[in-house]
């Protein structure tokens, strides 16, 4: 086994993390903040307090890997020269497996320097939405909806839905979930789009082969230091009896609240809550997440057109096949990437898709 490192060696590599990431800067930057934070008026102005503890955790998240990567590196030059001085060969391969965990906190970190939207570290709301097609396209909405909430699950974020709607023989018609963790938008908004499937129907006595489509939208959870304008007069509120689990209060009171913002059409709901109240304060945010993502895209197409950059959008064109017969394998269309796992994708193995995308350097 060669050695972890020299050091030199470890010298160079703490430095050059250090550059890559800005280290210094935001270590620097780090002990303002939690000076600032210390200060017992910060209070007085909550916003500027919300914002500077927002910015603390991001700069913990940098500084704080960085400085575990250092002690690490540290710790396995100094066990890797004692274990070569005695022949250990056992303590060898346990740092050879240190140092491959360290690399892969590295590159992880490397990969997060690939998100180019300021929103990307926020949580998400994630939209399934069945295409035309009845109980096939409901069904295959439902197998999305599980895909991504494993997806999540693998990640170590926390999910909560927020309104789903059964199909009539099977599947759903629409869900929509939260999704709370770091980065959870930089990650799923490459998600957005048609995902097309193409499989022999469990639901037709023939077993002639269907397609299927459904929609995923994704969108990011903005706080209040992001102005939204909403006029109530644009707002139609609607209540209605929840049809999921969640209690005899929910399923026997109008609890679960729908909102259709009239001028773009949007409609939201929440249904979780036992309370009518707590389920329309959801749904509100939810409605700013998406107008605000509304907003951001249309002035990105102006921006286009005026630089002549024109480009097709993203949003509502079929980004990935699913094809399960005659063969089994699944493509990206936007990268070019194609998995032939199927059972692993269709559990939240998605990773590949994502990180392609992303690596691309594609438009948030």
């Amino acid at each position: 086994m060669r050695s972890p490192t020299t050091s030199r060696g470890s010298r160079i590599a703490r430095a050059s993390c250090g550059g890559i990431f800005d280290f210094e800067v935001k270590s620097h930057r780090l002990e303002e903040v939690s000076r600032a934070l210390e200060d017992p008026k910060v209070w007085d102005d909550p916003q500027r307090a919300q914002d500077l503890g927002k910015e603390k955790k991001q700069l913990d998240s940098v500084v704080g890997k960085l400085t575990d990567v250092d002690t690490r590196l540290c710790d396995a030059e100094q066990l890797f020269d004692l274990a070569r001085g005695e022949g250990d060969a056992a303590t060898m391969r346990a740092i050879e497996s240190d140092v491959q965990g360290i690399e892969t906190v590295v590159a992880d970190m490397e990969f997060r320097r690939m998100f180019s939207n300021p929103l990307d570290p926020n949580s998400a709301f994630v939209d399934v939405q069945a295409g035309s097609g009845g109980t096939e396209a409901q069904d295959w909405a439902s197998m999305l909806l599980r895909m991504y909430l494993r997806y999540c699950e693998r990640r170590g974020w926390r999910t909560e839905i927020l309104e789903e709607s059964p199909g009539e023989v099977a599947g759903i018609k629409s869900a929509s979930f939260k999704v709370t963790g770091d980065y959870a938008y930089g990650y799923l908004r490459t998600e957005t789009g048609v995902h097309r499937l193409v499989r022999k129907s469990p639901f037709d006595s023939n077993a002639r082969r269907h397609t299927s489509f459904a929609s995923v939208f994704v969108y990011p959870e903005v706080d209040d230091s992001i102005e939204v304008e909403i006029n109530p007069a644009d707002l139609r509120i609607d209540t209605y009896r929840a049809s999921g689990a969640g209690g005899q209060h929910v399923n026997k009171t109008d609890s679960a609240v729908r909102i259709t913002h009239l001028p773009t059409g949007i409609v939201v709901a929440c249904q979780n809550e036992r309370s009518q109240l707590r389920n329309r304060d959801t749904a509100m945010r939810i409605l700013r997440a998406r107008l605000f993502s509304v907003y951001e895209r249309k002035q990105k197409e102006e921006l286009a057109e005026l630089t002549g950059e024109k480009k097709d959008s993203a949003f509502g064109s079929q980004i990935r096949t699913y094809t399960f017969h005659p063969y089994q394998i699944i493509k990206d269309h936007r990268t070019g990437v194609e998995v032939g796992k199927v059972d692993a994708v269709m559990d939240g193995e998605i990773d590949p898709f994502i990180e392609a995308y992303l690596a691309a350097g594609k438009p948030a």
